[in-house]
């Protein structure tokens, strides 16, 4: 079993001056933390992965190709591999899970 503790992983993401934070690294998926502060860009581009985006706390718009929702704390948004997306109009320190299948390279 591998287990984490979220506050242990921010703190690692920080530590390491880095939005993301890969933690676990499988055959089929990895998972990290993403995290963006309030009122900062977000600098990603497409993936060649499905992504599962899991907000952990804050909150902010997301784009998905053409479509934009609201996130906060609980929401859970799915990213088909190659579509543009963008977290924007971060009003909260935002953290997010993020699965990548098959791992992201």
């Amino acid at each position: 079993m591998k287990a984490f503790r979220l506050d242990e992983l921010e703190a690692e993401r920080a530590a390491n001056d880095g939005a993301y934070l890969q933690f676990l690294r499988e055959r089929n998926m990895s998972v990290g933390l993403y995290a963006l502060d309030a009122g900062e860009p977000d600098p990603q581009k497409p993936h060649q992965q499905d992504e599962v985006y899991f907000v952990v706390s804050g909150r902010a718009q997301i784009t998905v190709g053409m479509e934009t929702t609201h996130v906060a704390r609980g929401s859970v948004v799915y990213v088909p591999a190659g579509a543009a997306h963008k977290f924007h109009h971060i009003s909260e320190d935002l953290r997010v899970l993020v699965v990548f299948s098959p791992p992201e390279s």
